[in-house]
């Protein structure tokens, strides 16, 4: 078999879509974002990266909190157009019903069914983009998308975004349980 896609494009895997909430200048604001990654257990630490022109970079800048806002496939329309406007131009205020945590700069969404408050300790400036770790202060999740305590993935309805294609996906069906569907892979002899 002969590899085809050859090049330097991180865009070639898809990610999950969020909704990050900011205050800029003393209002709500929200922005879709896909580049998140988890970066540390104890303390729970997750890592963004925003683009230094959008305005949700100053708003981290200016206040250094923000919520990770993890939206339902029914909220596919408003999540992408959180990222087709910037704040520089469209008031994003009133998109959402907002509630409060811990922190008074980290506004989360009530529709969506799991939400994070986040506290940024460290800026890491790349060519483009900064890329900002933050500690977890507090996950909130509904009840009604809870199973044994947990968040359930099959409640909460999560979606993906794919690059190059700029394509929305829904998740499909659980295929095993991590940490123990490879038991069974090999066994010694």
């Amino acid at each position: 078999m002969k590899r085809i896609f050859e090049q330097k494009n991180l865009f070639c895997l898809p990610w999950t879509q969020t909704i990050l909430g900011t205050h800029l200048a003393a209002k709500v604001n929200f922005m879709a974002l896909d580049w998140l990654t988890r970066v540390n257990f104890k303390p729970a630490m997750l890592g963004i990266c925003v683009n230094k022109n959008n305005a949700t970079h100053e708003a981290l800048l200016d206040t250094g909190e923000f919520s990770i806002n993890v939206p339902s496939v029914a909220m596919m329309a408003v999540t992408d157009y959180t990222g087709l406007v910037s704040a520089k131009r469209t008031d994003k205020s009133d998109l959402f019903q907002v509630f409060y945590g811990k922190l008074q700069h980290a506004p989360m969404i009530n529709d969506c069914p799991l939400t994070m408050e986040c506290k940024v300790g460290q800026q890491v400036d790349l060519p483009t983009n900064s890329f900002f770790i933050a500690e977890i202060i507090n996950i909130y999740c509904d009840e009604e998308f809870l199973t044994d305590g947990q968040p359930d993935v099959e409640k909460i309805k999560p979606f993906v975004l794919s690059m190059p294609d700029n394509r929305f996906w829904s998740l499909g069906t659980c295929i095993g349980k991590a940490w123990h569907a490879g038991k069974k892979y090999r066994k010694s002899s």
